[in-house]
């Protein structure tokens, strides 16, 4: 039977058909590992992405000897082949009925191939509109992946991507781009087509500006899949990315008139447009307190009044936000108007930060110094014995 089908497709598809020949042969031989390579380049292939394809070799073909390949593989040829059915219910039952025979294996490492289907069908319930049912299996997900180890990339991929999106449709901005951010470090970027990496590096910067209590931006800027914004018609956002992360308010504002067209068109940024200054305005803060010496953190509010163009009233609510999400700690004194900083949240620096920070340690290294030879001069008994 499996034969069969893939004898006549040889003969209609000339197309495909050396690639049909080829599965034939390997099917025909017991080739099993073989063949799953072969079938996973196969489905690849343009011709392939053309009608359904995809469906009618799984249901002939794939399924003859379904169990006898490597059932992560047969998860990845399922969800490839839900993916040409036009009505979405009916992939949902066919990616069921997948995970229906994978369990019957009752092989030992079943869970990481029904966990795989599971978020393709969590993805078309999405699809559907229908948020509930999707939460419903990225938390049924997100139990199954803390309980396994030794879990499969692609398998964390498909649940951090899935749980992107679900974040992304809600506009729940920060927990999108933590599971964005996650969906990267399981996948390659190489492999990402170069539409989708730049829909997902402006999806990522959009909500790294929106997103709520995400000060650090070095993590997203130092990604490769930031380039991806380069040389495109939204490249503003990547200079806004830099002018957030350096607190460098001026920049912001000249980047505001100048893009005003491409960010009056992103309603959410229009929306949050008071969030955007505050946020600015905290980093600014971060970059004034970061660029002071360790042993000069006592800062008047005038001095961060005059950088971020804000009443001395206006500072102090700066300074108790900035304390109440712990990005710094410290002590207002208003008697004063000083403001002591005893630490700063940590941050990924970008390479201007750290040559910034390599001159404050050259500096320390020489005070030490003079400070050894000082020691030394006025006790020379001391320093001889």
């Amino acid at each position: 039977m499996a034969l069969q089908y893939v004898e006549a497709q040889r003969q209609a598809r000339p197309d495909l058909a050396d690639a049909y020949a080829d599965l034939a042969d390997l099917y025909q031989r017991k080739l099993w590992h073989q063949l799953t390579l072969k079938l996973d380049h196969f489905l690849q292939l343009p011709a392939a992405q053309t009608g359904d394809t995809i469906i009618q070799l799984y249901n002939n073909f794939i399924s003859d000897f379904e169990t006898k390949i490597n059932l992560l593989k047969l998860a990845h040829f399922a969800v490839i082949a839900s993916r040409q059915y036009p009505d979405k219910d009916a992939a949902i039952s066919f990616l069921e009925g997948v995970t229906t025979k994978l369990r019957e294996t009752r092989e030992r490492r079943i869970d990481e191939p029904v966990l795989y289907v599971k978020m393709q069908i969590a993805a078309i319930n999405l699809e559907k509109g229908d948020q509930k049912e999707c939460k419903k299996l990225l938390d049924e997900g997100k139990s199954t992946l803390d309980s396994m180890t030794d879990v499969d990339p692609t398998v964390h991929a498909s649940f951090y991507w899935i749980s992107s999106q679900y974040h992304k449709a809600r506009q729940e901005f920060a927990e999108f781009y933590k599971n964005a951010l996650l969906y990267l470090a399981y996948t390659t970027v190489e492999s990402l087509s170069e539409s989708f990496k730049l829909d997902l590096a402006f999806d990522l910067s959009l909500a790294a500006l929106l997103g709520d209590n995400i000060y650090n931006f070095g993590e997203l800027l130092a990604h490769p899949i930031i380039n991806s914004l380069i040389g495109t018609k939204v490249e503003w956002v990547y200079h806004m990315l830099q002018a957030f992360n350096t607190g460098n308010l001026a920049l912001y504002q000249e980047l505001c008139k100048v893009h005003n067209a491409a960010l009056s068109a992103q309603p959410a940024l229009v929306q949050n447009e008071r969030k955007l200054l505050e946020k600015i305005n905290i980093l600014c803060l971060m970059e004034i307190i970061f660029t002071r010496p360790s042993e000069d953190r006592t800062i008047p509010l005038s001095v961060i009044a005059e950088r971020t163009k804000l009443s001395i009233s206006d500072v102090e609510y700066l300074l108790m936000k900035s304390l109440s999400v712990h990005l710094i700690e410290g002590i207002i004194d208003e008697v004063d108007s000083t403001v002591h900083v005893s630490w700063v949240q940590p941050r990924v620096l970008g390479i201007p930060q750290v040559k910034a920070l390599r001159e404050r340690l050259d500096a320390w290294v020489g005070k030490v110094h003079t400070t050894l030879l000082s020691v030394e001069a006025e006790t020379p008994d001391l320093v001889a014995a």
